[in-house]
């Protein structure tokens, strides 16, 4: 099975960038009214995970661990956010726009095999290349960025700062709850526009590159749409926000000898939503998802994660999951949290009635318990136990658990 690179490079994209340039390290102003700053994480973290054996008999492959015996592994990674050295630069105010350009560069830290002194090349990637310009028009955005669909639903999750779910290592990150509660939304190359703020609300809308929906795709003709309305206000001591997106993709199917439904087309869809409230040190959170021609671990997966989008039959499977998250700040500088996810897939009518000869996967489900610790208002601590299962359609299950401590320094 293809790991998966770079699996929450993203998630990083959107919460750095949201910051501005305001909250960024420094900034240097030209003469002319130009602008260049930085912001960025460093973070590093210790892993250890025990995995149950790998049921026998042909089923897709966990992303716990392949191993037929029972798993049991040490690492120092990064955590569900790589690390990110970003620059943003800013132009001159001109007739009400404002305008800048911002590219990220994404380092993990760990070598390519995660245990090999020779394989000293951790990933790198750009994965943040984007413009925007805002008015009192809206907010106009060009390049590649996080998109929308179930895009707040991973930055709303406290594992973004942490590590949450360990797999296997050949990962580039952690999951966190990606499959464990939500898809990753991934991020590519894009046109959006968001409203203005309408008394709170926003409506952003994007026209993106399209993807394989499963491994018998043959033509992209048409792109991926999606969208997102998003609500955000305050009230005395808390604030609350509240968002649904969804998106829409068809792809046609190869007419290749041995294709199912060859010339036939397959479509993505889905929805999401999610609410959010912050009162006297007391976060909550509900977010789900549903949709078709999904996957379990990341947002159209081609069927290269060992999860599939589509049956035997080459009909789409329907998916569906939820989060729910509880954190409490303690101190000033103490806060603990936690939060339990699950991802799961419907039997489809080729599912019920046939042997394929492998068992897709049914439910994926994962609980997480951390305690963060910020020494400075640059510096944090992290300590965290994490427990998933993977249940396939024939009843066999496999569980892991790990614990991560960890730190990330901020600028």
């Amino acid at each position: 099975m293809k790991r998966f690179r770079a699996v929450a490079t993203g998630a990083a994209i959107m919460t750095l960038s949201t910051l501005g340039t305001a909250n960024a390290a420094f900034v240097i102003g030209g003469e002319n009214g130009w602008q260049l700053s930085t912001d960025g994480i460093v973070d590093v973290f210790s892993t250890y995970q025990s995995t149950s054996p790998l049921a026998t008999g042909a089923r897709f492959t966990s992303f716990l661990s392949g191993s037929a015996e029972q798993y049991q592994n040490f690492g120092v990674e990064v955590g569900l956010l790589p690390s990110v050295v970003a620059f943003t630069v800013k132009a001159p105010t001109t007739s009400g726009i404002d305008s800048s350009v911002r590219i990220g560069i994404y380092p993990s830290i760990q070598n390519n095999s995660h245990n090999s002194r020779f394989e000293t090349n951790p990933n790198v990637d750009f994965r943040e290349i984007f413009y925007t310009a805002k008015g009192a028009y809206g907010e106009l955005l060009a390049g590649r960025a996080l998109n929308l669909y179930q895009g707040k639903n991973i930055l709303t999750d406290m594992t973004l700062l942490t590590a949450g779910v360990v797999p296997a290592p050949g990962t580039t990150t952690t999951l966190g709850h990606i499959g464990y509660g939500y898809l990753y939304t991934n991020f590519g190359p894009q046109l959006r526009y968001t409203t203005p703020d309408l008394g709170g609300v926003k409506v952003a809308f994007s026209v993106n590159e399209p993807y394989k929906i499963s491994a018998d795709t043959a033509k992209t003709p048409t792109p991926r749409i999606e969208t997102e309305i998003s609500y955000a206000s305050t009230f005395t001591g808390g604030n609350l926000q509240g968002w649904l997106s969804a998106m829409y993709q068809s792809a046609t199917r190869s007419d290749a000898p041995g294709v199912v439904r060859p010339g036939a087309d397959n479509h993505s869809v889905g929805g999401a939503y999610g609410a959010q409230v912050d009162f006297s040190g007391v976060s909550l959170l509900a977010s789900g998802y549903v949709g078709e021609g999904l996957g379990m671990i990341s947002v159209q997966d081609g069927d290269v994660f060992g999860s599939s989008s589509t049956d035997a039959a080459g009909k789409e499977r329907t998916q569906f999951g939820f989060l729910a998250q509880a954190t409490y700040q303690v101190t000033p500088t103490v806060k603990i949290g936690a939060n339990y996810g699950q991802t799961r897939q419907l039997k489809s009518d080729s599912d019920r009635t046939g042997d394929h000869g492998y068992s897709p996967m049914e439910k994926q489900e994962g609980a997480v318990a951390m305690v963060t610790y910020n020494l400075t208002k640059f510096i944090q601590f992290v300590a965290e136990y994490s427990y998933a299962q993977n249940t396939w359609q024939d009843g066999a299950t496999q569980h892991s658990n790990s614990l991560a401590l960890g730190t990330m320094y901020y600028w």
